[in-house]
C-alpha cells in the first residue's frame, strides 16, 4: 500500500488515497495496523481520501486504537496538503466532506507551494444533547471529581467533544484519561489542560480520545481558544502554543477559524 506520513504541528497520520474504496468497511484494522509504533510506521491515526458528490473531496479519519474520528483539525490540514499536493483537488478555495460535514477551506499560495491554510469549523455548541454529556446543563466552570481531586471543566462539541481546563501550573497531561473516561461523558471526550499566558496568548497540551497524549489537536487548540474567549481570558485571535509548535486561532460572529500548514514526513509503500 502506498502512504505518506505527514503531521500538523507534530500530529502525525498515515494518509491513505482510497478513492477506489480498497479499505472500505476494512478501516479500524487498518489504522491499528499502520499506526502501531514498533510494528507499524506510526501515527495518531489514518486519513482516507474518497470521493464525494457535494464536495471536492472527503476525509475520513481513523485514530490510532481502530475507533472512528468525526473531525481533526491538524489531519484536515494535512489532507488538504496531500490532495493539492497530488493534484487530486487543485483548488485554493475547498469543501471537504467529514464526519463533522462540510468544511470550507482557504488556501494561501507562494508560487505552487502552500503557505497557509485556514479552515472554517463553525459554531462551537455547548448544548448537553449535542456532545453528548449525561447532565442536562451546560459544562461550563463545572465542577468533576476525578484522580482524586477536582477539576473545574468547560465542554463543548466542535467537531468532537472538547474538555477544556485552565490550570496556572502544568498538569501531568496523563491526568486526562480519568476525565476522557468520566462517567458523564458517554462517548468519552477530548482533554485539553490550558494555561492563558496573556491576551494573545495560550498555552495547551492535549489528550485526544482514541489516540492519546498528542502534540497538536486542532480542533482542542480551537476548542481552548473559544473558551478562553468566553470567558474574557483573550482576544478574539490568538496564538495556541502547543508541544508541537504554535496555531492561530480566530473567533468572528459567524464562528471558528484555524489558521496553520503541515508538513510532508515521508512517503512510500508498507506491506499490509
Amino acid at each position: 500500500m502506498k502512504f505518506y506520513k505527514m503531521h500538523g504541528n507534530g500530529n502525525d497520520f498515515i494518509v491513505i488515497d482510497d478513492r477506489n474504496e480498497t479499505f472500505l468497511g476494512k478501516e479500524s484494522e487498518l489504522a491499528k495496523k499502520v499506526c502501531h509504533r514498533h510494528f507499524g510506521i506510526g501515527a495518531d491515526g489514518i486519513l482516507l481520501v474518497r470521493n464525494n458528490k457535494e464536495a471536492d473531496s472527503e476525509m475520513v479519519i481513523i485514530n490510532s486504537d481502530g475507533s472512528y474520528a468525526a473531525m481533526c483539525g491538524n489531519g484536515l490540514r494535512c489532507f488538504i496538503k496531500y490532495i493539492y499536493d497530488l493534484g487530486i483537488v487543485r483548488k485554493s478555495n475547498m469543501k471537504i466532506m467529514t464526519g463533522d460535514g462540510l468544511k470550507d477551506v482557504d488556501i494561501k499560495l507562494i508560487g505552487n507551494e502552500i503557505s497557509e491554510i485556514k479552515v472554517f469549523y463553525g459554531k462551537a455548541n455547548y448544548e448537553p444533547n449535542k456532545i453528548p454529556v449525561k447532565i442536562c446543563e451546560k459544562l461550563i466552570d463545572f465542577e468533576i471529581h476525578a484522580n482524586n481531586k477536582e477539576y473545574n471543566i468547560t465542554t463543548m462539541l466542535l467537531g468532537v467533544p472538547h474538555t477544556v481546563i485552565f490550570e496556572e501550573e502544568e498538569t501531568d497531561i496523563t491526568e486526562g484519561r480519568a476525565i476522557e473516561k468520566h462517567e458523564i461523558f458517554p462517548e468519552g471526550t477530548n482533554v485539553n489542560f490550558c494555561e492563558v499566558l496573556n491576551r494573545d496568548n495560550i498555552k495547551s497540551e492535549n489528550l485526544e480520545r482514541g489516540a492519546g497524549a498528542t502534540l497538536a489537536c486542532g480542533t482542542g487548540n480551537c476548542a481552548a481558544a473559544v473558551a478562553a474567549f468566553d470567558k474574557g481570558y483573550t482576544n478574539k485571535q490568538v496564538k495556541v502554543h502547543v508541544p508541537g509548535g504554535v496555531l492561530e486561532v480566530l473567533i468572528e460572529t459567524e464562528g471558528v477559524y484555524m489558521i496553520g500548514n503541515a508538513e510532508v514526513i515521508c512517503n512510500g509503500e508498507v506491506y499490509i
